[in-house]
């Protein structure tokens, strides 16, 4: 890339949630790329974007529960692949899924998943991910139509298909994760997942047999509705992207709509529920 980048330095404290809820802020401002660091993250955003007052309304500078530092560095010309070589670590599930760049090597797992990420994945990663392809290896999803709302880049729609679920339809509302998910299902040699941009307004009159959700709180909170409408009889519904005391109002929302819980995953209080029409 030519164009010259700032990158912000933020220092967060507690790290986990204020970082994700900073991130999720920042998203909403033309930083373009997150990279996490030991002790919060660094976004980036090109400089001719850039406004001096562009973190005057970000709420979570102002809130007396997070501590938060930053800095600002000038970059010319930033090397993305060396960032995401640096930064991205391959996620390995149970050594029956691996999770992986290009540049790492190939493993003997039964599904080998090749992405190339446009941008780093923010706090979570890993988390989130590991406990969604948990439930999707031990979920029979043969022949099953899918969806993968916010589906950033594609694993998991990528690791339906490879399981046999189709067809599969991809959704995100980031132009980045719309294209990348693009890529990454050509990368994988995937032929049943449409990728589209934008959001639930997207889900009108569709229906699927199985909805798989990794967003955050607020989102899924407000969309719930949406996938419920959309779910077929019998249909499963997993849910992930938010932190164990979140789960009461996410159970409340969705049995209050018939759902029924089935199951949890939790790894360093980030939670992944499991539900059936």
């Amino acid at each position: 890339m030519s164009n010259v980048y700032l990158g912000y330095h933020f220092t967060v404290e507690p790290k986990e949630l204020g970082s994700e809820i900073l991130i999720a802020e920042l998203g909403e401002k033309p930083f373009e790329s997150f990279i996490e660091t030991d002790n919060g993250f660094v976004a980036y955003i090109q400089k001719d974007l850039h406004t001096k007052d562009i973190l005057d309304d970000i709420y979570l500078l102002h809130s007396p529960e997070f501590t938060i530092s930053y800095t600002i560095e000038e970059i010319d010309q930033v090397n993305w692949n060396e960032e995401w070589e640096k930064n991205f670590e391959p996620i390995d599930v149970d050594g029956k899924c691996h999770v992986r760049a290009p540049f790492h090597p190939k493993t003997a797992a039964e599904y080998d998943i090749v992405i190339e990420p446009k941008m780093s994945f923010g706090t979570g990663h890993h988390e989130t991910t590991h406990m969604m392809i948990q439930h999707l290896l031990e979920t029979d999803v043969t022949n099953m139509k899918t969806l993968d709302m916010g589906c950033g880049t594609a694993i998991l729609a990528i690791l339906a298909e490879m399981k046999g679920a189709k067809p599969i339809d991809a959704i995100d509302i980031d132009n980045w994760c719309y294209l990348n998910s693009i890529e990454n299902a050509e990368r994988n040699n995937r032929h049943e997942i449409t990728v589209y941009e934008g959001d639930a307004e997207l889900l009108k009159g569709k229906k699927y047999d199985l909805i798989i959700a990794n967003i955050n709180r607020n989102i899924l909170l407000n969309d719930m509705q949406q996938y419920v409408d959309c779910l077929n009889k019998n249909g499963i519904l997993l849910l992930s992207g938010f932190y164990s005391e979140d789960i009461p109002f996410i159970d409340a929302s969705c049995t209050e709509k018939g759902l029924t819980y089935v199951k949890k995953f939790e790894r360093n209080n980030w939670v992944s529920l499991k539900y059936v029409n």
